[in-house]
């Protein structure tokens, strides 16, 4: 018979279309829906199943623990943002230089990024494509692995949801996959190699049960429910973000253009993945109940040097001991405006920076031959931080195109994800070596 996670005895067989059959550590047969969600455990007759003092819904899972996810849920079951505070004080106390935005949750239109200094920002346009540049994903070149101690096994008929599991699993390490989006790919196979690296173990991403069981002990599974709430539908939106810099200027903010966009990014997703995860869904409506993805807690600790390494397109952290607590990956320059080389240092963190544009420092953009001043914003042009670097007018910065992370050429710096470099970003000080590896 089949007894779901609440006790209950299953009246029917799932659709063997809709569910993933594996055993447990017990030696039970357990079977899993399309999400990654436990629906019922297989015993024999006569067994008498346990049942629970409160009825829970038969798709949850049992080992979740929904209190220790990145987004705790608030009263109704809706997940909330924790607070969050950027700044940094230094040795004397005083906050350094660099801005946060502080929203409380209530005024969504307050921004109080300011605008760095020119030149400061960056050496290039970052939404313009370059010569020669490809969107097509990079096919994963063995080459990117002879410095790992352990090869990388290939998937073999993974499911959708089953790389989606093995993504967040690698997200939550702090080991990031890019954009959550259930497609192996380049930047998959880095992250895995870089685990493994950090951790001296080796992760078969063939084997599910065991990425179901890490996901466990990590803060649940890989897919819950979000409502949607008034606050995510009113935004601040702006209708899209033009080319144009000088109309990019005449913008309040570098806003995000839509709700899908904004939450797919809150949860580390490609927003079409999100789109195909609830399809039919208007985002617009509070109250309506989605699917995303749980990426849990951002990594924390102090990182003492990171590597940038242009050949893998992949950023490693390191602290004091030499230890590796974290790794992205990462559009590094090109042939045509190619990233520095040697050793150079943290001068800075902005949080919510604007981007100065000088076309007498950085390029010409179009027939725009002033100065002007792109307020800040997820959206911006370098996103929602900043990381400059001693090597003037280079830096580490978000993107407003997180799927191309890895895939296409930057402009010299350092671009990852926002969430990623935003998490990178708590992790670093002033001073903190950064190393350009070919």
């Amino acid at each position: 018979m089949l007894v779901s996670p609440d006790g209950r005895i299953l009246e029917f067989m799932p659709d063997s279309r809709d569910i993933v059959i594996s055993r447990d550590r017990m030696g039970r047969t357990v079977y899993y829906d399309r999400y990654g969600n436990l629906v019922a455990t297989e015993m024999p007759r006569g067994a008498t199943p346990r049942r629970q003092a409160q009825q829970q819904d038969p798709y949850r899972d049992p080992y979740y623990n929904q209190n220790e996810t990145y987004y705790p849920p608030a009263p109704g079951g809706q997940y909330r943002e924790p607070q969050r505070d950027y700044r940094y004080q230094g040795g004397n106390g005083n906050v350094q230089d660099y801005r946060e935005y502080r929203g409380d949750g209530n005024d969504r239109n307050v921004y109080t990024g300011s605008v760095a200094r020119p030149g400061a920002v960056e050496s290039a346009p970052l939404n313009q494509p370059m010569p020669g540049e490809s969107t097509v994903e990079a096919v994963p070149q063995p080459d990117h692995l002879i410095e790992r101690n352990q090869p990388v096994k290939a998937p073999v008929n993974r499911s959708r949801q089953e790389i989606v599991a093995l993504q967040v699993f690698l997200d939550r390490q702090g080991i990031s996959p890019g954009v959550i989006d259930g497609k192996m790919g380049d930047n998959v196979n880095k992250a895995i190699a870089a685990w493994q690296e950090m951790t001296g173990e080796q992760l078969d991403p063939n084997n599910t049960e065991d990425i179901l069981e890490r996901l466990r002990n990590t803060g649940g599974l890989a897919i819950v429910d979000y409502t949607i709430t008034a606050a995510d539908a009113a935004g601040p939106y702006v209708a899209s973000i033009p080319d144009d810099y000088a109309e990019k200027a005449q913008l309040p903010a570098m806003a995000y253009t839509s709700t899908s966009e904004a939450l797919a990014e809150r949860f580390h997703m490609d927003e079409t993945y999100l789109k195909e995860l609830n399809p039919g869904v208007d985002f617009t409506v509070p109250g309506t109940i989605i699917k995303v993805v749980n990426p849990g807690e951002a990594k924390t600790g102090q990182v003492a040097r990171i590597v940038a390494h242009k050949g893998i397109k992949q950023v490693f952290a390191y602290d004091q001991g030499g230890v590796l607590i974290a790794a992205y990956p990462a559009t590094i320059g090109s042939s045509d405006t190619p990233s520095p080389s040697g050793t150079h240092t943290v001068e800075r963190i902005a949080l919510n920076p604007g981007y100065t544009y000088n076309p007498k420092i950085n390029f010409q953009q179009g027939q725009n031959n002033q100065i002007l001043q792109i307020p800040p914003g997820p959206n911006g042009p370098v996103g929602t931080v900043w990381i400059a670097l001693s090597k003037p007018t280079y830096g580490i910065h978000g993107t407003p195109e997180p799927s191309k992370i890895g895939k296409t050429n930057s402009h010299g710096c350092i671009r990852l994800t926002n969430w990623d470099a935003t998490e990178l970003a708590k992790m670093v000080r002033p001073g903190v070596v950064v190393e350009f590896a070919e």
